[in-house]
């Protein structure tokens, strides 16, 4: 092609493709012509900057070298965005729902079946803060629940989550939606107990494991783990060329999980498949085999653990007269004993670490407490912190570690503040340096923008709280108790030799909604709006939604998806590509950097940001509240300001700044890198001076915090056990519900969409294992299932199927594949619901729909997501004529052939701009 003739794009952008809420995530270019997105691309660094300005980060181990790109490498989805940012599920404009009325019936039965009408921004602002006052004069200003936390956009000056909260700190506080930890719930409520390491419970420090591991490593076990997965929308394909790269080096790598994934397919040197969250099983029978072989490092064991003689009498039989032998093993997790055996041996001679994308449906399951405590057994059996020995993570490396694991690090972090706190604390449940202080402002900032000082004054907390994982519960019964989770984590600042302080004890601690002397919730505001998709039992959820005493729903989201079927009032908010902002990369392991973001395009419709959403509500509470929530500050004002707070000015002008977009920060000098400790590396030299934060300061074998709060827990005793079932969960193959609902169903991340996000990009619902189109023309998500089980139900590839157990039904298309082992289905979780019977029939693959209700244990505050019993079955003709004569509405809804679920489904008289269009 001449070059006369190449495309000139009218607009070229920076924007961040982060999809984690508070975290920005790499830069890519986006191009703009005529007031529209055209192209997506990635952002090449040597475009602004030369090598000897940005100092590439390299590692050498065995005569290779990996170093820092040239350029972020986009996600499927990433590259797709300008289908998400122009989807027809847009909310263009303030919405209510036709049958609801503030003044008179509210119809709360019809959440989730009734449409939508447009209203005034003028309008739908009055109406909820008439409400807001309503709900505070009548019970109280707990009676707002706030749902906001994480995992939205990257968006900083007017972030994804925590405006709502912001406003209601205003009116006097509100009852918090507290997240609880469903990245990391094993981590959290097993492993904190074995090695302590804060905040979440996976191993920390992660410094330096990445050189550590190349030069020292000969085995790395991915357990539950899919590297071309679960990083793409926090790290893109980092943790993909690191893969590929230890391969090169001659490092063996095991992927032990239910599905040949996509990490394993292009990875593994051997796939071991086991059934979904039989793990502790595979798990103890590899500790018999070391005691009983005498294969683990006896010297190691007896100067860094604790309690190691109890779990031995538990492992060889002695406590409760059943050896965990590779037989018995066998038997529950669907692994071959001499493959058990194998592994065991083979593991114990060589140099191992365990890689994770912080675990998945590993440690999301019943009682995932169990097998990460025992993962963390295993690996101090071999010599944990010793070289070549680690938990080591592809994704998060900047998130709690003051030292990274991959060395991309700058010389300073150019830390941009938050606005807004979407999961504070109530006051006083936590130790004030226990509590999350990233949304407020350091001393330091201060001193570079005085001007944010007003804007960031402290304002009420919250009154109560309650779980995530307990929000159905709540409502529907009025009541509920649990133990911990008053904080959602820790981000205090690590002290010398990057100590933090331990939080497991408040674990124990017995929590009550409503609190003494407050009121239930009545009303609820969201901007985090996908609850029923990617939490536990959404149909008990869309139940909940649709209680009377829930009065009124808002929400604010860019799309219609999800819990706003069940909202009665929605703004419409514009993407990260319709405003300005500014973002940084501290996550995907190329380099630091922060970068100016303005709009690619006009806002869509007339939709705003996340923060003037509440501004227009504020205001019609009063000038006095508009003043107190935007301290009179125009969201370009904010940019220049956070900037300013950054200290990045030391190094950059604002107005270079601007000029040039983007300020990539020097790596820190290869030599500082090299001399920081990996991992546990002190530990494991001398753990008397270097302890863990345990009770004990060691590994413990028998947990002294669970002896000496709740010993007599059967789902989490001091030792480790496998659970076969409980007062919590019943989920075995060996249930008597296995009779009705003979399979396991594991629920990963999605590889085309970021929890639930992206499932409405064209693009990659042509793909195959992401959309299957049935016989009726609409795009199911895949559900997938082995020859031989699929066989057994005369259901071929392609077929509409029912994935179903007691707590509702949700279609899907059968993937039927040799990449996954028997007894099993497979469904990602975020697909957007499609209800044909709220609380019970999904269209769209919501598979969460159907979770347990449960916590991970009784004592456990957790979301248990994957590993449970259901069935699958082709859908009958005679049943298809039955759901549509009884619901004709329900398939009466437009759906977009290429993007789904849409606006025209729920909008009366459909999107009028749209079919001009």
């Amino acid at each position: 092609m001449n070059d006369d003739k190449k495309f000139v794009p009218e607009e070229q952008n920076i924007v961040s493709f982060s999809l984690m809420g508070p975290e920005s995530g790499g830069p890519c270019l986006v191009d703009s012509n005529g007031g529209r997105i055209t192209r997506i691309r990635p952002y090449f660094y040597d475009k602004e900057y030369t090598d000897a300005h940005c100092n590439p980060w390299k590692i050498e181990a065995r005569g290779q070298t990996f170093s820092a790109p040239d350029r972020v490498t986009i996600t499927p989805f990433g590259l797709g965005y300008k289908s998400r940012v122009y989807s027809p599920n847009r909310v263009k404009y303030p919405l209510k729902r036709v049958d609801w009325d503030p003044d008179g019936d509210r119809h709360p039965e019809t959440r989730g079946v009734s449409k939508y009408v447009r209203i005034s921004w003028d309008e739908a602002a009055e109406i909820v803060a008439k409400e807001l006052k309503r709900q505070k004069e009548k019970y109280g200003p707990e009676a707002v629940l706030c749902q906001a936390d994480m995992h939205g956009e990257g968006k900083n000056v007017a972030p994804s989550h925590g405006c709502p909260n912001r406003l209601l700190s205003l009116m006097g506080g509100y009852t918090l939606q507290m997240r609880n930890m469903d990245s990391w719930e094993g981590w959290f409520w097993g492993a904190k107990y074995v090695w302590g390491c804060e905040p979440v419970g996976e191993m920390a420090p992660q410094t330096n494991l990445f050189p550590d591991i190349a030069r020292h490593s000969d085995l790395l076990l991915f357990w539950g783990c899919d590297p071309e997965v679960t990083p793409l929308g926090v790290v893109s394909h980092m943790p993909s060329r690191l893969c590929y790269w230890l391969t090169d080096l001659g490092i063996k790598s095991v992927y032990v999980c239910p599905d040949l994934n996509y990490g394993a397919a292009v990875h593994a040197d051997k796939w071991i498949p086991i059934l979904p969250n039989t793990d502790v099983a595979l798990q103890l029978a590899i500790a018999y085999i070391w005691i009983t072989e005498d294969l683990y490092d006896k010297e190691y064991i007896d100067k860094h653990a604790y309690g190691f003689d109890k779990f031995v009498d538990y492992v060889l039989g002695k406590e409760d007269g059943v050896p965990k032998t590779p037989a018995w093993a066998s038997e529950k997790c669907g692994v071959k004993e001499w493959t058990i055996k194998a592994l065991a041996r083979d593991w114990a001679k060589k140099t191992a670490s365990i890689l994770h994308g912080n675990g998945g449906p590993y440690i999301r399951g019943p009682y995932a407490s169990e097998p990460a405590r025992l993962e963390v057994m295993l690996l101090g059996m071999r010599g944990l912190g010793k070289p070549g020995v680690h938990q080591a993570k592809v994704i998060e490396w900047s998130l709690w570690n003051r030292d990274y694991p991959v060395p991309f690090q700058g010389q300073f972090v150019p830390k941009i503040t938050a606005i807004a706190d979407p999961l504070r604390p109530v006051d006083g449940d936590v130790e004030p340096h226990i509590n999350m202080r990233r949304f407020e402002l350091t001393d330091a900032q201060k001193e570079r923008a005085p001007e944010l000082i007003d804007l960031f004054k402290k304002l009420p907390a919250p009154k109560q709280f309650i779980p995530r994982c307990h929000i159905h519960r709540a409502i529907l019964e009025g009541h509920a108790e649990w133990r911990g989770l008053q904080c959602f984590s820790s981000s205090q600042q690590p002290g010398p030799d990057n100590y933090r302080y331990p939080t497991q004890q408040y674990q124990f601690q017995k929590m009550q909604y409503p609190r003494p002397g407050l009121s239930r919730v009545h009303m609820i505001w969201t901007d985090a709006p996908c609850q029923v998709t990617c939490w536990n039992d959404g149909n008990l959820t869309q139940r909940a939604f649709r209680d009377p005493s829930i009065e009124c729903i808002v929400a604010q989201h860019p799309w219609l998806e999800n819990d706003c079927y069940f909202a009665d009032i929605i703004f419409p908010v514009v993407t990260k590509h319709e405003m300005n902002d500014l973002g940084n990369d501290m996550s995907s392991g190329a380099f630091t950097s922060i970068y100016l973001e303005e709009p690619c395009c006009p806002p869509v419709g007339e939709s705003l940001s996340d923060f003037d959403v509440c501004a227009k509500v504020a205001e019609k509470l009063g000038p006095e509240y508009y003043a107190a929530y935007t301290g009179n500050m125009s969201e370009k004002e904010r940019v220049r300001f956070f900037y300013k707070a950054t200290g990045c000015e030391d190094y950059m002008t604002w107005e270079e700044f601007r000029a040039r977009k983007i300020f990539v920060v020097p790596c820190k000098p290869q030599e500082e890198h090299e001399a920081l400790p990996a991992g546990l590396v002190k530990f494991y030299e001398d753990p008397e001076h270097n302890p863990l934060s345990t009770p004990t300061g060691k590994l413990e074998y028998y947990s002294t915090e669970i002896a000496a709060n709740i010993p007599d827990d059967p789902e989490r005793p001091p030792v480790p056990h496998w659970i076969e079932s409980g007062e919590s969960h019943d989920e075995r193959l060996s249930s008597a519900r296995a009779e009705k609902y003979p399979l396991l169903c594991m629920s990963n991340h999605g590889r085309w969409r970021m929890h639930a996000q992206c499932d409405d990009i064209v693009w990659n619902r042509e793909v195959e294992t992401m959309k299957i189109r049935g016989a009726d023309g609409y795009q199911y998500e895949p559900c997938w299932l082995s020859v031989h089980e699929a066989e057994k139900r005369g259901i071929r590839h392609g077929d509409i199927v029912k994935v179903f157990n007691e707590r509702g039904i949700v279609l899907c298309g059968a993937y039927v594949t040799e990449r996954l082992i028997d007894h099993t289905c497979y469904v990602d979780h975020g697909s957007r619901l499609d209800p044909i019977i709220p609380g019970w029939l999904d269209r769209g693959g919501a598979i969460n729909c159907i979770t347990p209700t449960n916590t991970t244990s009784k004592n456990a505050t957790g979301m248990a997501v994957s590993g449970f019993l259901c069935d699958v079955q082709k859908v009958t003709d005679e049943e298809w004529a039955a759901w549509k004569r009884d619901y004709p509405e329900a398939f009466a809804r437009q759906v977009d052939p290429d993007a789904g679920v849409c606006l025209d489904g729920w909008l009366i008289g459909g999107d009028p701009e749209r079919k001009e269009g």
